[in-house]
């Protein structure tokens, strides 16, 4: 099955989900745009994730959440539009566990906020590396304490040292992924679409 996005124009792309003519050929941008970030909240209104558009569709579609806000954008299957989101809701209320999200890569990276955290550099995520505060070699571990987001070039410098013996100061202390930097997150990324800011800012 092929798809289609299209930015919201005219009288004609304004009406809800419908009967549309049939897709044209799939566009590059396609896949940018469901890639886009969705704020997530639960069923009382509080802002607790963010996904991808192609994920925040799936869950509308399997009724387990609601579409609260829209980004202009439809998804053409066949002779159908949905329009996409930009704020989704969940149905039912979750319960949020107060521990940390799993260790990862890209957990460590979305902490940082895929910012170096010695030199203080912003680099996409293909061009960051991660360090261990500790090296390894002298005992340190794989924890969100002792891992932080690293440039290559700042990582070359470090070697097996640890920072205080390379002359290098971290820009923060290392912490556990939690709700509070989850939300800090969501803030920051709230900032460039004004349909997330009345669920962020309160």
């Amino acid at each position: 099955m092929s798809y289609r996005m299209e930015h919201e124009a005219g009288p004609t792309a304004r009406h809800a989900a419908g009967l549309f003519p049939p897709a044209a050929p799939h566009r590059a941008s396609d896949g940018h745009a469901l890639l886009a970030p969705v704020l997530v909240l639960n069923a009382s209104y509080e802002p607790i994730n963010v996904c991808a558009a192609r994920r925040a569709l799936v869950l509308v579609l399997k009724g387990v959440a609601m579409t609260e806000e829209e980004n202009g954008h439809f998804l053409h299957a066949a002779r159908v539009a949905m329009r996409v989101p930009s704020v989704i809701r969940l149905l039912e209320y979750r319960r949020i566990p107060h521990q940390s999200r799993a260790l990862s890569r890209k957990n460590i990276l979305l902490r940082d906020r895929n910012t170096c955290q010695y030199c203080a550099t912003v680099l996409p995520s293909s061009e960051l590396t991660l360090d261990h505060v500790i090296p390894r070699s002298r005992g340190g571990s794989s924890t969100w304490e002792n891992l932080v987001a690293c440039c290559h070039a700042c990582n070359r410098r470090k070697g097996n040292q640890m920072p205080v013996e390379a002359g290098m100061k971290l820009m923060r202390e290392p912490r556990a992924f939690n709700l509070h930097t989850s939300r800090h997150i969501m803030r920051l990324m709230g900032r460039s679409d004004d349909k997330w800011r009345k669920y962020l800012f309160y």
